[in-house]
């Protein structure tokens, strides 16, 4: 089969932690993924999470005995590892700060509010943003986000 193309999307991004258990607790809990598999490989385990959205890349949660959190060094200043975005950033941000989530930066707006964000830390100080913008696309959910979600 020859395929014009090399790639179509991005797969997987990939998240340390010394503790997967703990991790996958807190992704679950203050970030609303859902586990889908947890395995072990080449000697640590690996869980897999994914998102509501439909088309979504999965986070996988990779053990490690190394305690070295994720960022990027951007003009000399902490810049977060991915972005995830949120419908609703306004309840997204107030949602962790009320959750106790490390929040780092304030809400912040660019341009003429055409995008919005803001960094926080994870559980084992992993830097990611939340993320909006009127250039995201529409979100189709899941069904067992959907069914979770009401109730069902």
């Amino acid at each position: 089969m020859n395929s014009p193309f090399l790639f179509t999307r991005v797969g997987y991004s990939y998240v340390p932690t010394t503790n997967i258990d703990r991790s996958i607790d807190w992704y679950v809990s203050n970030l609303g993924l859902k586990l889908k598999a947890k395995f072990e490989d080449r000697g640590s385990f690996i869980a897999v999470l994914h998102y509501p959205h439909e088309q979504a890349i999965a986070v996988l949660l990779i053990e490690t005995s190394e305690h070295r959190p994720l960022e990027i060094h951007r003009h000399g200043r902490p810049f977060p590892i991915m972005a995830m975005n949120c419908p609703d950033i306004e309840y997204t941000y107030l949602k962790l700060k009320d959750s106790g989530v490390e929040l780092v930066t304030e809400l912040t707006s660019l341009g003429a509010g055409e995008a919005r964000y803001f960094y926080f830390r994870d559980n084992e100080g992993n830097l990611l943003e939340a993320a909006w913008s009127i250039w995201d696309p529409e979100d189709r959910i899941k069904a067992d986000f959907i069914e979770e979600a009401d109730g069902s």
